[in-house]
């Protein structure tokens, strides 16, 4: 009875062993598959890597005389039109080589030797332009007739001002220079400044209620010029009332004389004077203030009123269309309704 009694106790303890060993067993499978689980749960996953894209190598340009393809940031760049010069200045970018026989004084740092001299504007050096291998070549309404021959040089871009439409031209030529050049940001901070200082020009302008008249003086002539004409800026974006609404519009202005511009009485006589840039055929310049203000001129409401303002050519007459120029254009009119 005892030995049945002690083998009944042993076996009763085997089971018990056997039933621990079985939960032990258990309980670290489960352990191990937790653990496996969060491990797979917490590895990042791997994303593809995706390279940023590359900027175009070449852009392509249309415009009036056809349409350029340009490579992205050219080293080499002659430069026909001061209005694209002072916007490159403005911007920092250098040049290779422009026309030196008119640069406007504002820009005379580039009569330096290290500019390539190319010659006359309506007639340059095509050799010359030729040797210096161009990246580009950048030109306006003067080289017109020229631009084919250009063209078979150098990439050619025709950048000229749309007289009809000046702001969003001007706005256009600035941004593909921008964009050629990698200035966007800049461009797009000059614009801001530009425009704002456009509308309150021509909110204060428009709220004087008083008329304009431009003309252009040369060599003892004059002629004038009115809406969608080569200095109409005056009245289509700066907001001057015209004091004539019929001029015709023309490259040369509409040949007036005195007594048309008493006739008129303009409140403001905007003159831009040529012959103070351009020297007359006996290599003089000529000045026009005596000729203009004279005894029939002294009868206008803009004489009377000291309203007659010399325009600096330099921006009206050479240049125009640039980042500088158009600044200082608005600072010239602005000075006329702030007095």
């Amino acid at each position: 009875l005892k030995k049945n009694i002690l083998i009944t106790v042993m076996a009763l303890f085997m089971v018990v062993v056997l039933a621990a060993c079985g939960s032990n067993n258990a309980a670290t499978s489960n352990n191990n598959t937790s653990a496996n689980n969060a491990s797979a749960t917490v590895q990042p996953s791997v994303e593809p890597t995706v390279e940023p894209s590359a900027e175009p190598a070449e852009l392509t340009f249309k415009h009036a005389l056809g349409e350029t393809m340009v490579k992205k940031n050219p080293q080499k760049v002659v430069v026909f039109d001061f209005g694209s010069l002072d916007t490159l200045d403005k911007l920092g970018v250098e040049i290779a080589a422009l026309p030196k026989g008119s640069i406007p004084s504002y820009l005379s740092k580039y009569s330096d030797a290290k500019y390539e001299d190319i010659g006359d504007m309506f007639e340059p050096d095509f050799e010359k332009i030729n040797s210096l291998s161009p990246d580009l070549i950048i030109v306006s309404g003067r080289q017109q007739e020229i631009y084919e021959e250009l063209s078979k040089i150098a990439p050619t871009l025709y950048v000229a001002v749309d007289n009809a439409n000046y702001l969003q031209s001007f706005t256009e030529n600035v941004k593909t220079l921008g964009e050629i050049f990698g200035k966007e940001t800049e461009v797009d901070a000059e614009l801001a400044t530009i425009n704002a200082d456009i509308q309150k020009l021509h909110d204060a302008a428009a709220a004087t209620q008083k008329k304009a008249l431009v003309i252009l003086a040369n060599e003892g002539k004059i002629s004038a010029y009115g809406t969608g004409s080569r200095f109409g800026v005056i009245h289509d974006v700066f907001g001057f009332t015209p004091a004539d609404a019929n001029i015709e519009v023309s490259t040369h202005g509409q040949s007036v004389s005195y007594e048309y511009v008493l006739e008129k009485n303009p409140d403001y006589l905007f003159v831009i004077d040529r012959g103070a840039v351009v020297k007359s055929e006996n290599g003089q310049a000529s000045p026009a203030k005596e000729a203009v203000e004279n005894d029939l001129v002294k009868k206008t409401n803009a004489f009377k009123e000291g309203k007659i303002v010399y325009l600096d050519p330099n921006y009206w007459y050479l240049s125009g269309g640039g980042l500088i120029s158009v600044s200082e254009m608005i600072k010239e009119a602005q000075s006329v309704v702030t007095e």
